[in-house]
């Protein structure tokens, strides 16, 4: 096989990479007549276990399948490769078959990225840009439950705190790059952009205001492997790459498939069960196609970690000036919802393709239902909303947010005049309809409900790309020419509920006024409902330039207009690389970036119920988020929302000090102006005469979308990998990963005179904080993987560092130092088809310190801090069986 893909490689003038060492013994099929290259190295390579993870003009990657049976080497004499393309004929001078000698379990071609570089396949350590590789398999190893918790451990520079915040915020697990928000990195799915949830980080600490695209609605089964670009790309992809890019690939393979089930609880309390069940299977379609089907299944269960409260803390009435006599009987461990929150999902994925010669069909897309449930702060009896006609003890509002979730890309590639072709069209929806129960509408009396439908919020993406790119032999080099058309419809909408879940009512109790509207999250009322819509149009044109084989420079400048306030932007982007020797590279790149407003933050409204720590007490708030251009949020000084613009700078060097040892340091700065974020929660005490006379209740608190913020965010990335053997059928894989990430406010934008006048801050302290100081300073990860013959341990050690939680006084202030979390996993393949595994997240049960100060004593929560990125659920042990087939 290694001689009959040498002389391909020669025939054809494609640069071919595969891992060398495996492939010996490999039979190769004997290839003669006229043909396309990708036809012949099909042909070549059928029956052997190689499969093809990558294709492009100039290069092509393959990889050896887990399940291959190697077989005797057969010398192929000649091939009779002769009908190649224009674009394969007019490229770089031939280059003989590239090997990649490295003998470990690790698939190689995983290695070789098409993030970052349009076009033109590099290797992770060729990139001038940063960029992490993460296997499906290592991303198995980790046990944790989604995308997000897999990307927390194995990235460095990610960060996902245990809880963006309440309501949906705590449904989408919003994670960030670099330090910034999750919509400030783009998500792609086999290089095509991902749609945006509906939901919103509405009410939360972290993230505050965000509206992510949501990595966990898709299947953990269909991922072949994921590339995180760490440096700004806006030139290249468009709107929201300002931290980054994060490229899902999916798998392709034509043959076999698998399917596992795991299963695992908590330590502590035997709590937070977690179920997953995933399966994979692929297929040929006819001579020249495939499709790969997956699905994914989850069954999360509640976790709590709250304590009683003291029997001193009144929870009934007084009756005749006496406590009540159930005082001394309910149970004082009154909140249930300090933890996980349950969640049940079904993701289905699929990709596809069929080669008409030179031409390839393609299609992907996912579809995916989940239920969450919001399970909210106890109401007391004492409490005004705790009609003891229907609740006499008291109730914990819920609210189900059942979603509905698709995305299906549909396109055509092949090679048109010389250039390779790429039309591509996707369309993606995000639909959230929330339903409360166990709760009730206080204000209407004691004839209220206790189920409502609170209303949908709806999110849709409608994207057109056409992509071209050619190499071309430019003085004894190689130039590599990409551009691009993109058209892409968004649109978004909020529906109304019910009316008895935003209806305000006259009743009032003995215990006070209640609050209108459903408990915990009243209704989208007639007012909030509504939709908005938009139109995007860009052209981008990305040139690199190999001159010599030590030597890449690339530049990238994209255009793009909005048919709203968004407007026009021009952005661009320069990068380099330099071998200086064979073991030595320095890299580097500079770039603008943009991130348009999205249509959620212009138009979202809806009214939350939210515990709040005022002045030392847990408040009870109703919380209004206003539409930017209604007359309430005007009244506040609400501006219309203009695009983030962004300046990433970064350096670095890659090192090959000695074989099977890779390492990278990265440096990094990101300016990035007019943030947008939600102001802080500007109290009813305050805002009241401005709601009033805008329609609104009086005794709401308010908030509302802007342009607050200015921030430089500066930090290091070092990525270290190490690949040895012992003796024979013993090797180990290192992993080691450290990041240094600081965010300073540079400007806070002037409070409006509205808000001036009434002694209000736009953006608190606390809201400060949570942008700068209350997540880690720095992570670092040492990870192995040891294998064994048929047993192989993975072990990882995370260092989360130490931060800083501040309130909007300083007695709320806390500091928390760094913790040490250690997760471990044993898997034994007891057959080339069956394996079991064992393993446990938090090995040694490590919770964050408390923090007493910021402690609810009414409700027996709020001890931990959030901005760990660990949880505050102690150890986690699991099991998993898997089955190849």
């Amino acid at each position: 096989m290694q001689t009959a893909l040498t002389l391909f490689g020669k025939q054809s003038g494609i640069q071919l990479l595969f891992p060398y060492d495996q492939v010996a013994g490999l039979h190769a099929q004997s290839v003669n007549g006229k043909m396309t290259p990708e036809v012949a190295l099909q042909r070549l390579i059928a029956g052997s276990g190689l499969k093809i993870t990558l294709s492009n003009n100039n290069v092509i990657a393959l990889s050896l399948s887990a399940q291959a049976h190697k077989s005797r080497a057969v010398e192929v004499a000649s091939l009779g490769v002769t009908a190649l393309p224009f674009a394969m004929q007019a490229s770089a001078a031939p280059v003989a078959a590239a090997g990649l000698p490295q003998a470990a379990e690790e698939d190689q071609a995983a290695q070789i990225v098409v993030t970052g570089s349009r076009g033109q396949a590099r290797t992770v350590a060729d990139s001038p840009t940063p960029i992490d590789v993460i296997g499906g398999e290592e991303m198995n190893r980790t046990g944790k439950a989604g995308v997000l918790a897999a990307l927390n451990t194995l990235v460095p520079s990610f960060n996902l705190p245990t809880r963006a915040g309440g309501g949906t915020s705590t449904v989408i697990a919003t994670g960030g790059l670099r330090g910034l928000n999750p919509d400030q990195a783009l998500i792609l799915v086999n290089g095509k952009r991902r749609h945006k949830t509906s939901l919103i980080n509405s009410v939360s600490s972290f993230y505050k205001g965000s509206v992510p695209a949501d990595m966990d609605m898709i299947p953990n089964a269909a991922i072949d492997h994921i590339e995180v670009l760490r440096d700004g790309a806006a030139a290249q992809y468009g709107s929201d790459a300002i931290a980054g890019v994060i490229n899902i690939i999916l798998k392709d393979d034509a043959k076999g498939g698998s399917a596992s089930f795991s299963a695992g609880q908590n330590f502590d309390r035997s709590d937070g069960e977690l179920y997953r069940a995933d399966v994979n299977y692929g297929a040929k379609l006819g001579q020249e196609g495939y499709i790969n089907l997956s699905a994914s299944a989850k069954k999360q269960l509640a976790s709590n970690r709250a304590e009683p409260i003291s029997s001193s803390i009144r929870l009934y009435p007084l009756v005749n000036g006496q406590p009540d006599p159930r005082e001394a009987t309910i149970s004082r461990l009154v909140t249930y919802n300090y933890g996980a929150m349950p969640q049940v999902s079904l993701n289905l994925g699929y990709s596809a393709g069929y080669n008409f010669g030179e031409l390839e069909l393609y299609s992907f897309g996912t579809y995916s239902e989940r239920e969450s449930d919001l399970n909210y702060t106890y109401r007391t009896p004492s409490n005004a909303n705790s009609l003891p006609e229907i609740y006499p003890n008291g109730f914990r509002p819920r609210v189900v947010i059942s979603e509905a979730d698709f995305e299906f890309a549909l396109g055509v590639k092949g090679t048109i005049g010389g250039w390779d072709a790429d039309l591509s069209s996707t369309f993606g929806k995000n639909r959230s309809r929330q339903n409360a129960d166990n709760t009730l509408n206080a204000s209407i009396g004691p004839t209220s409900q206790t189920e409502f439908y609170v209303g949908t919020l709806m999110s849709k993406e409608w994207v057109n790309s056409l992509d071209l790119t050619r190499g071309y032999d430019v003085g004894g080099g190689n130039l590599q020419l990409s551009g691009g058309l993109q058209h892409r419809y968004e649109s978004y909408a909020v529906l109304e509920g019910e009316e008895a879940s935003y209806l305000a009512g006259t009743y009032t109790s003995s215990l006070g006024v209640p609050t209108p509207g459903a408990s915990g999250a009243a209704g989208f009322t007639p007012e909030d409902a509504g939709s908005i819509s938009r139109n995007n149009l860009a052209a981008y044109l990305d040139v690199a330039y190999d001159p010599n084989k030590d030597v890449t420079i690339g530049a990238a400048v994209r255009y793009e207009h909005y048919d709203d306030a968004s407007g026009d932007t021009l952005i661009g982007k320069v990068s380099g690389r330099y071998a200086v020797t064979d073991w030595l590279s320095f890299r580097g790149a500079a770039s603008t970036g943009f991130r348009a407003p999205a249509l959620a933050q212009q138009i979202y409204a809806a009214t939350t119920g939210q515990f709040r720590n005022v002045n030392g007490e847990s408040v009870l708030l109703q919380i209004k988020t206003l539409p930017v251009e209604s007359a309430a949020a005007i009244a506040l000084g609400a501006e219309p929302l203009t695009p983030e613009k962004s300046v990433n700078f970064s350096a670095g060097f890659a090192l090959k000090p000695m074989s099977g040892l890779n390492i990278t340091v990265d440096a990094y700065q990101i300016k990035v102006k007019d943030r947008i974020t939600l102001t802080s929660t500007l109290p009813d005490s305050i805002v009241s005469p401005i709601l009033i006379a805008s329609g609104i209740p009086g005794f709401m608190s308010a908030q509302y979308y802007t342009n607050a913020i200015d921030t430089r965010t500066r930090g290091i990335d070092v990525v270290a990998t190490y690949r040895h053997g012992i003796i024979d059928g013993l090797s180990m894989n290192w992993n080691l990963g450290y990041n240094y990430n600081k965010t300073i406010l540079t400007k806070v934008k002037d409070n409006p005179v509205e808000l001036a006048a009434l002694q209000s801050e736009l953006f608190d302290r606390a809201s400060r904080a949570n942008m700068t100081t209350n997540l880690p300073l720095t992570k670092l990860f040492l990870g192995n993987v040891t294998t064994w013959n048929d047993f192989s341990l993975s072990t990882r050690l995370v260092r989360y560092g130490a931060f800083k939680s501040q309130g909007n006084t300083v007695s709320q202030d806390a500091e928390f130092g760094a913790k040490y979390i250690t997760d471990m996993e044993l898997t034994w393949n007891a057959s080339e088809r069956f394996n079991v595994s064992v393993g446990a997240n938090n090995l040694f049960n490590v919770y964050p310190l408390r923090d007493e100060a910021n402690t609810s004593a009414a409700n027996g929560s709020g001890f931990y801090a959030t901005g760990g990125g660990f949880g505050f659920t102690g150890g986690f042990y699991y099991g998993r069986v898997s089955v190849n087939f």
